[in-house]
């Protein structure tokens, strides 16, 4: 693999592939779980202490292990092939290739904005069993598209990644600064007089009251949508392989990428408490947040300025989960747990075959129209497989204590064991209080295992048959 990629595109792949269309959309389902500004704001601020945290522990890792793969390397040297497989197996069944047609179909919906005709009810075929509108055509064709540029070397890849971050996040700073001039005094006091009341907020106007239990339930319940819009950060070290300065960059990528948004998310938040009614978040027409108060803030333009935004972002972030996803899968194949082709790099130096298999899986996923109830219940796994990698940490430190550690974790053991508690909490609140989240995740996980097996079977026949003859 070619070394082409700087701090800043790590940077800017961090950041590009953390801000999709979450932000613009999740707080309204996080207001009717928790019912209050400060719970609002409260449930981001403990999800970027937690990514934060996550991605600064990540930085040791990134430093002892500087090559493509990222996270299933990790996995693979704390603990073994099988648990790294389960992750890699998840990442693409659903983890990486959902999120890719998630953040394709929110593309296509708000093209639709500026383009009629590119609307999900727009149906152009209707097979009885299956329709497939113009959103799931153009966000297919989005797909496509980034995939054929990546096949053709890192640069095309970069440059659009650094071009389309870049401008969303000046973007979004703009929208969080006329935000700021736009607050309104009277919405300001009514939703922050009772900031810190808990309670579920209905679509109705309805309110209703929380035992403890209850309480702790809403807000893991929350912490969904925020911990979906926040993932996709470990990406910079899939690709770590490709970076100049591996050892040093990776980690500190990872470290203002993770900054730079929980900043933005937090404070895009604050602007939605200050211009619209608590009722008006939670019941944002189709929940887009964003979009009701850019109306506020720009006037009937709003609506326009929010999709192009949307666009811009939701653009760049796809560009960046397809970029690095393929190197996972490279990876796998070095360890004979994937397609053999997989493991091979075109005359571009990138694993093509990987990003178009990866293609083709998202893009199923974009016509099944079942990936938004798949990554509302990935989060539960997503937070397993981070826990068991900072577990590993722990791990690393007591089976290698000698080894080159260019960057350790900040804050150990503190830190990660407080991250490790709080993911551990998260997960145990959802298999009390909101099962539906968290047994969907797990079957996919589990579906890995007698893959694993079988084609590791496969692989011991292989080397008896070639040994024999």
């Amino acid at each position: 693999m070619k070394h082409e990629l700087s701090l800043l595109d790590g940077t800017m792949l961090v950041a590009g592939s953390m801000i999709g269309s979450g932000i613009f959309i999740v707080s309204a389902d996080i207001i009717r779980n928790v019912g209050s500004s400060g719970w609002l704001i409260a449930i981001w601020v403990l999800t970027g202490f937690m990514t934060l945290t996550a991605a600064l522990s990540y930085g040791e890792l990134s430093g002892m292990f500087p090559k493509a793969g990222g996270q299933y390397v990790y996995l693979k040297e704390a603990y073994n092939k099988f648990i790294a497989f389960l992750y890699g197996w998840s990442f693409f069944a659903v983890i990486q290739t959902g999120t890719i047609a998630a953040v394709g179909v929110a593309f296509s919906k708000f093209t639709a904005y500026l383009i009629p005709a590119f609307s999900e009810d727009n149906i152009l075929l209707n097979l009885g069993f299956m329709k497939i509108s113009a959103a799931q055509v153009v966000s297919i064709v989005l797909i496509i598209f980034l995939t054929f540029i990546n096949t053709r070397g890192v640069k095309g890849g970069k440059l659009i990644q650094n071009t389309f971050t870049l401008t969303k996040l000046l973007s979004l700073f703009g929208l969080i600064g006329f935000g700021f001039l736009a607050l309104k005094g009277d919405i300001w006091h009514a939703n922050w007089s009772n900031a810190w009341d808990i309670h579920n907020l209905s679509k109705d106007g309805s309110i209703t009251a929380l035992t403890i239990g209850g309480a702790l339930g809403a807000i893991a319940a929350a912490m969904v949508g925020s911990i979906f819009s926040s993932d996709a950060w470990n990406n910079v070290t899939f690709i770590a392989g490709e970076m100049k300065n591996p050892k040093r960059d990776v980690a500190l990528s990872l470290g203002l990428g993770t900054l730079i948004v929980t900043i933005i998310y937090v404070s895009a938040n604050v602007v939605y408490t200050g211009v619209l009614p608590l009722h008006d978040i939670a019941n944002a027409e189709k929940d887009r947040v964003a979009v009701a108060a850019s109306h506020v803030i720009f006037g009937n333009i709003g609506t326009y300025v929010i999709a192009v935004m949307i666009m811009i972002s939701t653009f760049g972030c796809n560009n960046g989960l397809i970029l690095s996803g393929a190197r996972v899968y490279y990876s796998m194949a070095k360890d004979g747990l994937f397609f053999k082709r997989t493991g091979d790099l075109n005359k571009f130096g990138v694993p093509q075959f990987g990003l178009w298999i990866q293609c083709v899986v998202a893009s199923i996923l974009c016509l099944s129209g079942r990936y938004g109830d798949l990554l509302d219940m990935i989060s539960f796994v997503v937070v397993i497989f981070y826990m068991l990698t900072i577990i590993g940490i722990f791990i690393l430190r007591a089976k290698h204590p000698n080894a080159e550690r260019p960057y350790k974790a900040f804050g150990y053991p503190i830190l990660p064991a407080i991250y490790i508690l709080m993911g551990l909490a998260f997960c145990i609140l959802l298999i009390i209080y909101k099962p539906q989240f968290t047994w969907p995740g797990l079957i996919i996980v589990l579906i890995g295992i007698p893959i694993y097996f079988i084609s590791q079977r496969n692989v011991k026949h292989h080397d008896e048959t070639v040994t024999g003859s």
